[in-house]
């Protein structure tokens, strides 16, 4: 199922919850191998194009933003190789897929950088350590 601008938070809920284990201390709450600084260091590369992108005008996005988010592609691929939760974590929330469906639509991108944000809120809520 793609994320779009109604199923975004429930989407991110759902596959946050797959990426956790039960606490047995602390019911109701999950342990996650990902750390809170990890996924909120990729978060921080998706706000500085969404910074840019936000500004602009139009429907379609500039070449700059679509080279930008081309790379930060990249960048996701490399922390993914270098830590396997965060492999995991790109795996289940299919971030890199979705980063492939924005194409050059600006719309898609914000939708993405939502889904983003509501990925990092549920992971924090359920337990999410630094």
């Amino acid at each position: 199922m793609s994320v779009n601008d109604t199923n975004y938070c429930d989407l991110a809920e759902n596959r946050i919850k797959e990426l956790g284990r039960p606490d047995e201390r602390n019911p109701g709450r999950l342990r996650f191998n990902l750390t809170t600084s990890k996924i909120r260091n990729l978060l921080a590369m998706v706000n500085q194009i969404y910074n840019d992108v936000v500004l602009s005008d139009g429907d379609s996005l500039e070449e700059r933003h679509k080279s930008r988010i081309t790379y930060l592609r990249v960048r996701m691929l490399y922390e993914a190789g270098r830590e396997d939760s965060v492999r995991s974590f790109l795996e289940k929330s299919k971030l890199l897929d979705e980063l492939r469906e924005i194409g050059g639509e600006r719309k898609k991108f914000l939708l993405f950088c939502r889904y983003f944000e509501a990925l990092v809120a549920y992971h924090k809520f359920y337990g999410g350590k630094d």
